[in-house]
């Protein structure tokens, strides 16, 4: 008879990407890192997290072993080629394997129907893979704009969205407004077709996307997993209730 534990059936098991450090502070080899409260987030909603090594030819094995994927952010910014800018903003600060990880697998969950939750620079990953564009540093393309770095505390508000009616994030959050952290200096510039824009800043940012034809798939650029507002535990709950299902 087997030793191992059954697998709790009602509890998803939920991958989380995870940022990658050079070596120094932690380690003198290089290392993972991934704040607590994105697992927590997804425990107290009722799902079993699970980090995700940036091991590429293990992608498909990985994603093969998960039922949803949360792509969380970092202090690091997309390759502008991949959504077709030729030049970069000196802002712009790249780790190109785990954006190539982040990528491959985020592609394979979306081909899956595996509901997908990105957060702040996942949203805007996300956005990429679905064809849209980026703003590469907002203060020299958004006029009057917001302070999106904001200078309190992330687990303070730093401004509100709008949210858009009729959209599933308006579904879940049944709020007209949230009260959100900022922590970011780019943001989704377009959206392809299959996308569609459900919250916005009030100096026009995009703060929110999600792809309608898949069962479930969102991103937002604030972190949910500070639950700041209300509508941010309900978003891990409808996430990991999706992956359920």
């Amino acid at each position: 008879m087997s030793s191992e534990a059954p697998r709790t059936l009602n509890k998803p098991l939920i991958g989380i990407t995870a940022d990658t450090e050079e070596p120094g502070g932690y380690s003198k080899f290089p290392w993972y890192a991934l704040r607590h409260n994105y697992a927590s987030a997804i425990a107290k909603a009722g799902g079993l997290p699970l980090i995700l090594p940036q091991e590429m030819d293990l992608a498909a094995e990985l994603l093969g072993a998960v039922d949803g994927l949360v792509v969380t952010g970092g202090n690091f910014d997309v390759d502008p080629a991949f959504y077709g800018d030729e030049e970069e903003h000196e802002t712009v600060n790249l780790k190109e394997e785990r954006t190539e990880f982040e990528i491959a697998i985020t592609r394979a969950a979306l081909e899956r129907d595996m509901p997908v939750l990105g957060i702040c620079g996942g949203q805007q990953l996300l956005a990429v893979v679905l064809g849209g564009t980026l703003i590469q540093h907002i203060p020299d393309e958004v006029a009057d704009a917001l302070p999106h770095e904001q200078p309190g505390p992330r687990d303070q508000p730093g401004h509100a969205v709008a949210i858009q009616p009729g959209t599933l994030l308006h579904r879940i959050t049944g709020a007209g407004t949230m009260n959100v952290n900022s922590a970011h200096h780019q943001a989704v510039k377009e959206v392809s077709g299959s996308m569609v824009v459900n919250a916005r800043a009030s100096d026009g940012v995009i703060e929110g996307i999600e792809a309608p034809r898949q069962r479930f798939c969102i991103g937002v650029q604030w972190h949910p997993e500070f639950e700041i507002d209300a509508g941010d535990i309900r978003i891990f709950a409808a996430f990991v209730d999706a992956a359920r299902k």
